[in-house]
C-alpha cells in the first residue's frame, strides 16, 4: 500500500474516500497530516518573555490572581450545547474565554478532557488555545512524569507543538524527569507538591514528603522556571510549604467546588516574587449556570472570585 503524506507535524487523519485502487499493488491511501498552529509558538528560535514575568504582567493588567481551568465535560455543558457533535465543546470553551478573558491571569486546560474525546478532542483543544488572547498565559495541565527521551517528547509536544506557556508535572520519578521541560527556559513547570485530593494522605503527607519535594525543587530552580502545585484544602500546611520553598511560585487548585479556602490560598502562600500565587477555579466558573445565561453567569462567578482573591493580598505596612 502506498502512502501519500501532506507535510506537517501534528495529527494524522485518513482521507474520507479512497484515492485509487490497484489490483496489483493494493489501494493508495492518502493521509492528511493536520497542522496545529500552536498558540504563541516560538518562531525562528526566538524565545518569549519568561513565563513568570508574563504571568505577573497578566495579573497586573487584569488585577487578578485567578486562573480558570478549562476542563469541559460534555455531559455537564449548559442547555445551548446539549446537542451536536464534539465541536460544541469548542464553542462552549470559546464562549467562556470570551466572557472571562479580562478577569483572569491564566487559563489551564486539563489535557485529559480533550484526549478522552479522541481525534476530535485534539481539534477542540486547538480551537480552545486559539481563542485565548496572547497576553494571557496557558498552563497545560498534563501532569507528565517520565524518563529520558519520553520526557523530551512530552516537552516538545507541550511546548513546541501545542505552544503552551507552562505545564504541570509529577516529580516522583526524580529531578532528571523534569529537566527536558525546564530546558525551555522561557516556559515553566508547576510540579505536584501537596495536592487537594484525599489521596495526598497516601504518599505526600507521610514522612513530610511534600516538604522534601518543596525543598528539593527550591534548590533545583536555577533557571527560575519552577513552581509548585499546592492545594487550597491543605489549611496550615500551605504556610509550611512556603517556608520550605520561599522563592517558588504556587499554583493553587481546590478553591470553589472542592471547598478550599481562598483566604488561605492567598495569604498563606504569598511570597515576594512576582507571580507568587495563582489560584485555579474550574467547575464553579464553567458551570455557574446550566441555562442560556451560562456566559453571563461564568463571568459573574469569575469576577466574584477575582475580587475575593484580590482582597486577600497582603498589604504593605506603613
Amino acid at each position: 500500500m502506498l502512502v501519500r503524506v501532506r507535510p506537517s507535524h501534528a495529527l494524522i487523519e485518513p482521507a474520507k474516500e479512497p484515492i485509487s485502487q490497484d489490483p496489483q499493488r493494493g489501494g493508495l491511501l492518502e493521509i492528511r497530516v493536520l497542522t496545529i498552529p500552536a498558540k504563541g509558538h516560538k518562531l525562528n528560535g526566538m524565545k518569549r518573555e519568561p513565563f513568570f514575568q508574563r504571568l505577573a504582567k497578566a495579573q497586573e493588567r487584569n488585577q487578578s490572581l485567578l486562573c480558570v481551568g478549562l476542563d469541559p465535560d460534555p455531559d455537564k455543558l449548559p442547555a445551548p450545547f446539549k446537542r451536536g457533535g464534539i465541536q460544541r465543546v469548542a464553542r462552549f470553551n470559546q464562549a467562556i474565554i470570551k466572557a472571562t478573558a479580562d478577569l483572569v491571569s491564566a487559563y489551564k486546560p486539563n489535557w485529559a478532557f480533550y484526549e478522552a474525546l479522541g481525534l476530535e478532542g485534539m481539534r477542540v483543544l486547538e480551537k480552545t488555545l486559539e481563542a485565548v488572547p496572547r497576553h494571557v498565559p496557558v498552563i497545560a495541565d498534563a501532569k507528565r512524569g517520565d524518563i529520558g527521551n519520553t520526557a523530551e517528547s512530552y516537552a516538545r509536544a507541550i511546548f513546541e507543538v501545542w505552544g503552551a506557556d507552562a505545564v504541570t508535572l509529577s516529580p516522583y520519578m526524580g529531578l532528571d524527569t523534569l529537566e527536558p521541560f525546564l530546558a525551555y527556559e522561557d516556559r515553566a513547570a508547576y510540579v505536584l507538591c501537596l495536592t487537594s485530593n484525599p489521596g495526598a494522605e497516601d504518599f505526600e503527607l507521610p514522612g513530610l514528603m511534600y516538604l522534601r519535594v518543596a525543598s528539593a525543587l527550591g534548590q533545583h530552580d536555577t533557571r527560575g522556571n519552577i513552581g509548585l502545585v499546592v492545594g487550597a484544602t491543605q489549611l496550615g500546611r500551605i504556610q509550611e510549604v512556603r517556608k520550605a520553598a520561599p522563592n517558588l511560585p504556587f499554583l493553587i487548585p481546590g478553591v470553589g467546588t472542592q471547598g478550599g479556602s481562598a483566604r488561605a490560598a492567598v495569604q498563606e502562600a504569598w511570597g515576594d516574587r512576582p507571580g507568587s500565587v495563582l489560584v485555579n477555579v474550574s467547575r464553579s466558573v464553567l458551570y455557574a449556570s446550566s441555562g442560556n445565561d451560562f456566559a453571563e453567569a461564568a463571568r459573574a462567578a469569575a469576577d466574584n472570585f477575582r475580587k475575593e482573591l484580590q482582597g486577600y493580598i497582603p498589604r504593605e505596612k506603613g
